[in-house]
């Protein structure tokens, strides 16, 4: 499979009163045409971050300090701002989690539907306005003219988000980014939600990044999965090896932390990984109960145990 983002040692911090805050060290992961790739971690973890970067959202305060991102072959970190907007919604969208907040809501569903599918395809109001309500069809709404005319604040919270989808799907991308795209939905919703992506992703060809704290989410539909904890990516393997067999103590972690029938249930520490004073380290060090001193050192590179998976941890290196 060909890959349509190769994204290599993305690092990125944040200006703030208190001087350089590091947010994301040293990401690296590409994702193949047509493929479902998960990104899973805490909160904090640098998930957003991270696609914000790609997608050149982040606020005026964040930078990239150094890395490389690929789009197709073409370095779109050295292109212009000018440059970048014919690749941004037109080639990769995102899907972000707060619909109600993305949503403006002095307009109707309709009304900024059709100013989108016109500035992308230069089409008039008439025809754009079929192409909007076939579009909302197409995402599951049934009653694609009452959404058409109605306000954000008036419908559902799943209506909207299959809305956020439809809006991504107009511009045509081959790259969606889905940050968080079934938080505040009920588990029946979510469900709904999770099988549109997956369906889009299968008829449409189109690679969808799905950026989640939910295990249960990236087990139904990713194919990959990278972990990620405190800005590092600390694990990354598909998801029979994720699941099945993994290797980074984090991840085991979230893993035993999922309830689960007929095992006991195992907390995970609430110590915030993204507060680490010494980005030098592994931030689960402070919560993991296999540290060594290589540990409290330092920080090992990515390791590939074969196949593909990888993992950054010193037991690793010692067996």
């Amino acid at each position: 499979m060909s890959k349509i983002l190769e994204v290599n040692n993305l690092n990125v911090a944040f200006d703030t009163a208190s001087g350089e805050i590091p947010a994301v060290h040293d990401v690296s992961f590409d994702v193949n045409e047509g493929e479902i790739y998960g990104i899973v971690g805490e909160s904090g973890s640098g998930k957003s971050v991270s696609m914000k970067t790609i997608m050149r959202l982040n606020p005026s305060n964040g930078r990239l300090n150094s890395g490389t991102v690929r789009y197709k072959g073409t370095d779109i970190i050295s292109l212009s701002d000018a440059e970048f907007l014919t690749y941004r919604g037109r080639e990769f969208g995102m899907i972000f989690q707060d619909s109600l907040t993305s949503l403006n809501p002095v307009y109707t569903v309709g009304e900024k539907l059709i100013e989108l599918i016109i500035h992308i395809r230069g089409i008039k109001r008439k025809e754009a306005r079929v192409i909007a309500l076939e579009y909302l069809n197409e995402v599951g709404i049934n009653d694609a003219e009452r959404c058409f005319n109605s306000y954000p604040h008036e419908l559902s919270g799943g209506m909207r988000q299959r809305v956020m989808i439809a809006m991504v799907l107009v511009c045509e991308p081959k790259l969606i980014v889905a940050d968080e795209p079934t938080t505040s939905l009920d588990v029946t919703i979510q469900a709904q939600i999770l099988k549109l992506l997956k369906k889009i992703s299968l008829e449409k060809r189109v690679s969808v990044i799905l950026i989640t704290h939910d295990f249960g989410a990236v087990a139904q539909l990713c194919g990959r999965i990278s972990v990620m904890c405190g800005g590092y990516i600390v694990e990354t393997g598909t998801a029979e090896d994720i699941f099945l067999s993994p290797g980074h103590p984090y991840t085991k972690a979230l893993i035993a932390s999922i309830p689960s029938s007929g095992r006991e249930f195992e907390a995970l520490s609430e110590n915030d990984s993204s507060t680490s004073s010494d980005a030098s380290l592994c931030p689960f060090l402070g919560r993991c109960k296999y540290a060594n001193e290589k540990c409290r050192k330092s920080i090992p590179e990515m390791r590939d145990t074969g196949s593909g998976h990888s993992i950054r941890c010193w037991i690793l290196y010692s067996n």
